[in-house]
């Protein structure tokens, strides 16, 4: 019989659940956000934008499909993970599959996070977590095994989160004579992005969130996802200010669609919960055509705020809510959601399509 430590969550309201221990034990705090995904979490632990995040995965079994194996490419590309390590501050679930199964599965999802010193949670009420943080908003919370004083609350989204993620030097992939050159801004990039456009024969240089892109020779620019406030990142928002003068093709996801709309003159506003989930429909301005989409944001661009060369390319189909937007008349566009999945639906990988065959025109 299985016989775990008992683990508490509060949040800042005062809620308490209690539950027991399947990670490693450490006191964490953070924002308490959830995600509706069934699957994926191998994923979107390793998601740099939910550093900072307590996760709750309203799913009610997790752990059944163990963890695939951590091993890189040659060129230091994760082969199924979206970076190099765990961001999440914890995970929280219902139940945890103590016994897994899976072709790819190596090791229980327990024993990764203790391996990576990150605690779990299980036996706690997801549903009842969940219409909590639906009605109140994403809260501050903490993860204490003995007192609640054993950590303090913290607000992850103030201070730059994007810094702590970001790459700390310039990374090239995917090298070749006569190949298109494209900048990635590491916002807090997850991994498939990079595959999505190696896919695509193009040379990637990655940089730092904060770096001066504009000194190097490229064909195109490409911002990536990453966590936090995006109100942090002003100095990328004043690299990214600088080239849209020019004509050269500029895409963003996530983090990027928010720098981009900023560095255009827009403004952002923060979510009450966020959306994270695999079934966020969107549509394409002035279409019928709906897509599934992949998303795990917090913050949303502000529509009524785009100037008027800018005008939004998606809008969430559950809330209204901003999912994209585009330059009227230059190749600058860009998606809240995530085109490259991983996990979750592809239905919108075209992105990636559109933004090679500009480099090309």
């Amino acid at each position: 019989m299985q016989t775990d430590r008992t683990a508490t969550l509060i949040l800042d309201d005062g809620s308490v659940f209690h539950g027991y221990s399947f990670g490693y034990e450490k006191p964490v705090a953070g924002e308490v956000v959830f995600g509706t995904a069934m699957t994926g979490y191998p994923e979107s632990l390793t998601d740099p934008s939910y550093a900072g995040q307590l996760i709750v995965l309203t799913y009610p079994l997790v752990g059944n499909y163990g963890v695939p194996t951590r091993t890189f490419r040659k060129d230091g590309i994760a082969t199924f993970m979206e970076s190099e390590k765990i961001h999440a501050e914890a995970i929280i679930i219902s139940d945890y599959s103590h016994e897994f199964n899976h072709w790819n599965a190596v090791e229980s999802l327990g024993a990764w996070l203790k391996s990576e010193q990150v605690p779990g949670i299980y036996g706690i009420d997801t549903r009842a977590l969940t219409k909590l943080l639906r009605e109140k908003g994403s809260m501050k919370g903490k993860i204490y095994f003995e007192h609640p004083d054993e950590i303090d609350f913290c607000d992850p989204n103030a201070v730059n989160q994007v810094a702590r993620v970001s790459c700390k030097e310039v990374e090239t992939y995917g090298t070749g004579e006569g190949k298109k050159r494209v900048v990635l801004v590491d916002c807090g990039a997850k991994h498939n992005i990079i595959r999505c456009l190696l896919d695509r024969n193009v040379e990637v240089v990655r940089v730092p969130w904060d770096y001066d892109f504009t000194t190097l020779t490229y064909d195109g620019l490409f911002i990536s996802n990453g966590p936090g406030d995006p109100d942090t990142c002003d100095t990328a928002v004043q690299n990214i200010r600088k080239v849209l003068a020019g004509d050269k093709p500029i895409c963003g996801i996530c983090m990027g669609n928010q720098l981009l709309a900023k560095a255009g003159g827009a403004s952002i506003f923060k979510l009450k919960y966020g959306h994270r989930s695999h079934n966020q429909p969107v549509r394409m301005v002035g279409s019928d055509k709906c897509f599934i989409t992949s998303q795990n944001h917090g913050y949303a661009v502000d529509n009524d705020t785009l100037g008027s060369d800018w005008e939004p390319l998606f809008i969430n189909m559950n809330d209204g809510t901003n999912e994209g937007i585009r330059h009227k008349t230059k190749p600058f566009f860009s998606a809240q959601f995530h085109p490259e999945a991983s996990s979750g639906p592809t239905d919108t990988e075209f992105i990636f399509d559109k933004f090679v065959a500009l480099l090309h025109d």
